[in-house]
């Protein structure tokens, strides 16, 4: 765990000293906070109390759309760069670096996470009796879990590509594959093909549940699933390529 952790505070340290994380993290919170604003007129002139949600749906969009530009650097940096080679000669286990990269890379969204916790204070002080802290509280679960696979999986594609560019575009992807893998069988499927895909769907486990206040067992258990399946296969791809 000591080889892990220090893998994640470089990792955590490099977010800090890059300028396209804090590109991305600014554009983020810019947008946010557009959509807020701009929400917060609209149930204004309609006299209408807005909710959490309408907060918490849209970071997930753009988390999903972020993620990929900030973990493509992760492991294909790292092999352009010729470091890759030190690190799998170094004693360093295969699954501590991969698990590594995804924690320093997690810690740093975990930092967004939190500054975007500045427009619920915000709506709080404007909706009476105050927001849903239910709704809250399993909206940012959600959120939290999500963000934990999309970056697990783009480490691991990123542990794929030689290059960054690449693993972006496998990265996004693959997470819109699965984002959306179960809507065309809404109509055209039925039966068990239509309920493995809804399960297989990584929205469906957050819109159905914790954005509406639900915090189930089972959804919390699938997204730490896909977390520990993606970190597994990336740990595969570079033992792959330590006998290469």
């Amino acid at each position: 765990m000591k080889n892990t952790w220090t893998i994640a505070k470089r990792e955590f340290n490099l977010f800090i000293i890059s300028p396209i994380a804090y590109v991305v993290a600014f554009m983020l919170m810019l947008i946010l906070g557009i959509i807020f604003f701009a929400n917060m007129l609209i149930a204004f002139v309609n006299t209408y109390d807005p909710t959490v949600q309408f907060i918490i749906a849209p970071l997930v969009t753009l988390f999903l759309f972020s993620t990929p530009a900030l973990t493509m650097r992760t492991i294909a940096e790292e092999h352009r760069s010729g470091t890759l080679e030190t690190l799998l000669t170094a004693p360093v286990r295969d699954w501590e670096l991969i698990t590594g990269k995804w924690l320093g890379s997690f810690m740093f969204y975990l930092v967004v996470i939190a500054l975007t916790w500045v427009f619920p204070i915000i709506l709080n002080f404007f909706v009476d009796p105050g927001i849903d802290q239910g709704l809250l509280v399993s909206g940012y679960l959600g959120v939290t879990l999500l963000v934990g696979v999309f970056v697990a999986i783009g480490v691991m594609t990123s542990s794929i590509f030689n290059n960054q560019i690449a693993a972006f575009f496998a990265t996004l992807g693959i997470l819109l594959v699965f984002w959306m893998i179960a809507y065309p069988t809404q109509i055209a499927a039925s039966g068990g093909g239509r309920s493995i895909l809804s399960y297989l769907d990584l929205s469906q486990h957050f819109y159905n549940s914790f954005l509406i206040g639900i915090v189930a067992v089972k959804d919390i258990v699938y997204y730490l699933s896909v977390t520990v399946l993606a970190l597994f296969l990336g740990t595969a791809t570079i033992e792959a390529r330590r006998w290469r």
